[in-house]
């Protein structure tokens, strides 16, 4: 209050000398009064009634932010525990490719050397059965070829003898000269 006391006294004082200074800049002390009652009667009730309202306001807006702010990093949270789960998913995945693929190979090794086992087998069955046959012609052949040298040979000695030989005595012949020609 002194203040505007002070200042009112300055208002008057300057206002009656020279007719401006200070009292064009400070409105007459009466309204002056008047203006301050009327600031504080508005702020008094901006104070008891609106500013609770506005408090309440920025609690509610600053507890909404804090809510924001903890679920932003509960999310954030969950996201990265849910990247790691999929880098161990994705981990896993890569592993269990690779052991696939491993035994794909290694099945494909089995299955080139089972079919060559296989094929070696077969070769050698083959060769075998081919040997057997050639055996087998071999003795047709020497039976064949006996039996015509014997043809030949019965042939000969009867034209040499000059007759016929009885069948006991051929056959000792033919074996005869088959052990012979065997030998050389």
């Amino acid at each position: 209050m002194q203040f505007l006391n002070v200042l009112v006294v300055l208002a008057t004082e300057e206002g009656g000398e020279s007719g401006g200074g200070l009292s064009l800049v400070l409105p007459h002390p009466d309204e002056l009064i008047a203006g301050i009652l009327a600031f504080l009667i508005v702020f008094f009730f901006v104070w008891r009634k609106a500013l609770p309202s506005i408090n309440k306001t920025l609690e509610a807006r600053q507890q909404a932010i804090t809510g924001q702010l903890s679920e932003a990093e509960e999310a954030k949270r969950e996201a990265e525990s849910l990247l790691a789960d999929y880098k161990a998913q994705l981990a896993d995945a890569k592993a269990e490719g690779n052991r696939i693929i491993e035994e794909a190979r290694a099945a494909g090794e089995q299955l080139k050397a089972d079919i060559l086992a296989r094929a070696e087998e077969e070769a050698s069955q083959t060769l075998a059965k081919a040997r057997e046959e050639a055996q087998s012609e071999k003795g047709r052949a020497l039976a064949e070829a006996r039996r015509e040298v014997g043809e030949i040979s019965v042939g000969l000695a009867e034209k040499i003898v000059g007759g016929s030989l009885d069948g006991k005595l051929q056959q000792e012949l033919i074996d005869r000269y088959l052990a012979d020609l065997e030998k050389l």
